[in-house]
């Protein structure tokens, strides 16, 4: 797949939607983002006052949320003295949008003024005690996309890229959470289980179809970020029970109490 892209245009579109928020907000700036994957919308309600809800069409540059268990809505959201970003969806690598499109909710925020962002995601786990609603702190990533969302010879340093002051904070918070490296695959389809395997041999603990690419952007917009998977579900041949997507949103239900305490804590801390 060839994606041809002008060299301005992604981050053009970011600084047009940033100024379209502060309009429809009424926020000139926000301090935090956050980028709610599958299962993990239950958890938004911990967070704060609500001050403003879009839908993220109204913004130039996004589309509406394809897979069930994203809102595709945006709030700006007040956690004591921090004004919150949080997108309710994102747009994933497998919709055929191009990667400028995964990563315009990210670049958006930059422009806004966000200096970090929490990235969270739905996944399968490689161990076996990771039960179904366990948070797991990303700490290193592989992408196996084969894309980047960076335009042109910008050589961009990904050493601690899930900053490891942020995964303090949150160990402060919870001292059993635990940390593991994120693969991405392209997707849609799960994983198989010769897959998973290979995953677990080069390094990974936790599979999915997301966040690595917007990690990168936002590393290159100067963000922090800060990466925490929900593991939904064991990988594929990790566990006997097939691989489906209501699953994956029930454990996002059944861990919301865990996930919303977490968050509500840590962010406001960032």
């Amino acid at each position: 797949m060839t994606e041809q892209v002008d060299a301005q245009s992604p981050y053009d579109l970011a600084d047009q939607a940033a100024a379209r928020l502060a309009e429809l907000t009424g926020v000139e700036r926000h301090d935090v983002a956050l980028v709610l994957g599958s299962g993990w919308l239950p958890a938004v309600d911990a967070l704060g006052e609500v001050t403003a809800e879009i839908a993220t069409t109204d913004l130039p540059g996004f589309s509406a949320a394809a897979v069930a268990g994203h809102s595709g809505k945006i709030r700006s959201v007040r956690s004591g003295d921090r004004q919150l970003l949080v997108f309710l969806s994102r747009t994933h690598y497998y919709e055929g949008k191009g990667v400028a499109a995964v990563v315009h909710g990210v670049r958006t925020a930059a422009r806004a003024g966000c200096r970090a962002i929490v990235l969270t995601n739905g996944c399968g786990g490689l161990k076996p005690t990771w039960e179904p609603g366990t948070p797991v702190l990303i700490s290193d990533h592989i992408n196996l996309t084969g894309r980047s969302p960076i335009v042109g010879a910008t050589f961009v340093d990904l050493t601690d890229l899930y900053s490891s002051r942020l995964r303090a904070l949150c160990h402060e918070v919870d001292p059993t959470l635990d940390e593991g490296v994120y693969v991405q695959f392209p997707g849609p389809h799960y994983e198989t289980p010769a897959e998973v395997r290979m995953a677990g041999v080069i390094g990974g603990h936790l599979v999915g179809m997301s966040t690595t690419l917007e990690a990168i952007a936002a590393r290159e917009a100067g963000m922090e970020v800060l990466g925490i998977s929900l593991v939904t579900n064991l990988a594929a041949g990790i566990g006997d029970a097939p691989l489906n997507h209501a699953e994956v949103l029930e454990a996002g239900r059944a861990a919301a109490s865990r996930m919303g305490a977490l968050l509500g804590q840590v962010v406001p801390r960032i």
